[in-house]
């Protein structure tokens, strides 16, 4: 009797340890493959700025977990919570952790705390409890992973130890756990953030190197996740890609790892598009042009490079963030919408994120009825009563009405050749004529912003400003980006070269610390940058000024750093035919 009373309160502790699960399901999941799996996490949540929360400056390696988790002003999440998540139409869960609160690396001990481990599962098993499929990931942590950019090759072998070891231990502790348990090799940080600074030094990676060292961890994820056996052996793995970012993730340069198993991997992006728009700040605060909702479909199709190879994709992170009031900013709803509609067209996985700004954390309920009655129509369940071809079919011709009912946003200057400045501020919440690329558009900018931009007719001398006093506060906050553009220059003025004469900041001349260079990515707008820190190698077909400048070119020209509060810039410059 004493056996099976043991064996009995054996078989409960397991289940409270990995979450109840049914077998059924378990062969059900077991049997898929990435595409499959895909379509049954329907749309998704993040657990937003929770175990991700950095807080191990403040508290410590060895605080309570209570501590970290609510650093960044979320409530201690509860099983309630989760469970509501679930009820307003959510299938999916990423959880975002910043394994690194508490370890203490710096001192080569790369043993997670177990208060740590048991927090994280006890959440995972919230909404395992609730159905929900559960990514757990190792999220931007403090920003340790500049570590692998750094000048010393110590320093970038002690990152690789660190993230093996830490993935060492999250795999043994969650091997026994569901298949619905999805576990992420990173965050944002693979590419061109391993140069990020340690300690005042910045990394020194080329951007081919971040691509090589990027497809490596994402190599040593799968390796160190499938030797600790159980169901790491063919559980489902995601795979971040370079930056998250769909242009660069597409690039051949990123490779998806190799694996023993085949269909079970999914690679990850994310989905910010436009940043004006769709990050934190009040600098846009509408969407919804014609050339907006192509510009979301064009980027969404470039993602089907993987589903044609059997790869799952998941949207790890999209929103469109309401304004520091909480209320949304326009056609949110809409958005939302057209990000369903294309992932139910390419089988995609789409993860809102979610900071209690769309969910009530402490209500337990959707703010917006709207977005509430979209995620409950939507979810698996509904959508499940559909066959597959009636899903994609119904989202073609949404995706198709919505481009047609659409106004144009057409700027008026297509035929035009313009030079204009394509501005971001540090915290991205200022911004000109950046949103989409190297896309000329004077009506992309945060409110207040003056442009002088100048219309181009040949060789010769031109001068552009921008005029921030109008934003709110009466400044932007440094740069994240600056360059000088000229649109349709290169299908007018082929070949022409861009000579920087003059940079002014806060009206006063600026010392230009480096050559400039002429570039092109599209092939339509000339460019040249003037404070550019992702461009760590100059393009083979820049072109110079004069003959043998390439050595002291570069995509930095001034010291944005020195300008915190930003009112005005101006560039002079001279357009040469060569």
């Amino acid at each position: 009797m004493k056996k099976i009373i043991f064996g009995f309160l054996a078989i409960i502790t397991s289940l409270i340890l990995v979450g109840c699960v049914s077998n059924k399901t378990e062969d059900r999941i077991k049997k898929m493959n990435a595409i499959e799996v895909s379509r049954d996490m329907g749309n998704g949540t993040n657990l937003g700025n929770t175990m991700e929360a950095y807080g191990r400056v403040e508290h410590g390696i060895d605080a309570d977990t209570e501590m970290y988790e609510t650093a960044w002003g979320m409530p201690v999440t509860t099983k309630e919570m989760i469970k509501g998540m679930k009820e307003a139409g959510f299938d999916t869960i990423r959880i975002p952790v910043a394994w690194t609160n508490m370890m203490d690396y710096e001192n080569d001990n790369y043993v997670i705390n177990e208060k740590l481990l048991k927090r994280v599962s006890e959440i995972v098993n919230y909404a395992l409890d609730a159905d929900m499929y559960v990514i757990v990931n190792e999220h931007w942590s403090g920003g340790w992973w500049g570590m692998f950019g750094q000048p010393e090759q110590s320093t970038r072998e002690k990152a690789m130890t660190m993230y093996t070891e830490m993935w060492k231990q999250i795999s043994e502790h969650f091997k026994d756990y569901s298949y619905k348990l999805i576990l992420e090799s990173a965050n944002e940080e693979l590419g061109s953030r391993l140069n990020d600074e340690i300690n005042e030094v910045k990394g020194t990676l080329t951007e081919d190197e971040t691509y090589q060292v990027t497809n490596k961890i994402n190599q040593k994820f799968v390796d160190t996740v499938r030797s600790t056996g159980g169901k790491n052996e063919d559980r489902f793995l995601l795979i971040a890609g370079y930056n998250t970012d769909i242009e660069k993730t597409i690039d051949d340069r990123f490779i998806m790892p190799t694996d023993k198993v085949e269909g079970k991997q999914l690679v990850s992006v994310h989905y910010y598009t436009p940043w004006t728009y769709a990050g934190d700040g009040e600098s846009k605060t509408e969407w919804g042009t014609k050339e907006e909702y192509q510009e979301m479909n064009e980027l969404f199709e470039k993602m089907t490079k993987f589903t044609k190879k059997g790869y799952g994709v998941v949207f790890g992170e999209f929103a469109a963030i309401p304004l520091k009031n909480g209320t949304l900013k326009g056609n949110t709803l809409e958005y939302i919408k057209n990000v369903f509609d294309n992932s139910d067209l390419y089988d995609f996985v789409p993860l809102l994120w979610d900071r209690s700004d769309f969910f009530d954390r402490k209500e337990l309920k959707m703010k917006d009825e709207g977005i509430a009655n979209l995620y409950s129509s939507r979810n698996v369940e509904n959508e499940s009563k559909l066959t597959i071809e009636t899903i994609k079919d119904n989202a073609r011709k949404a995706l198709d009405k919505a481009v047609l009912d659409a106004p144009s946003g057409a700027t008026g200057f297509e035929d035009k050749v313009m030079a204009y400045i394509m501005y971001n501020s540090k915290d991205y919440n200022v911004g000109y004529s950046n949103s989409k690329g190297n896309f000329y558009n004077p009506n992309d900018k945060t409110a207040g912003v003056v442009a002088t931009d100048v219309e181009v007719s040949g060789a010769g001398e031109y001068t552009v400003s921008l005029d921030f006093s109008g934003v709110s506060g009466g400044f932007a906050n440094s740069m994240t980006f600056m360059a000088l553009g000229i649109y349709n220059g290169e299908t007018n003025f082929p070949n022409y070269v861009i000579a920087i004469k003059e940079i002014k900041v806060n009206s006063e001349v600026v010392k230009v610390t480096a050559e400039s260079y002429t570039v092109s990515d599209d092939k339509i707008t000339t460019r040249v940058n003037i404070y550019n820190t992702w461009v760590t190698n100059i393009p083979d077909d820049a072109r110079y000024v004069k003959p043998g400048l390439s050595k002291l070119a570069r995509a930095v020209l001034i010291d944005g750093e020195k300008y915190a509060e930003l009112r005005n810039v101006e560039i002079t410059f001279e357009y040469i035919k060569k």
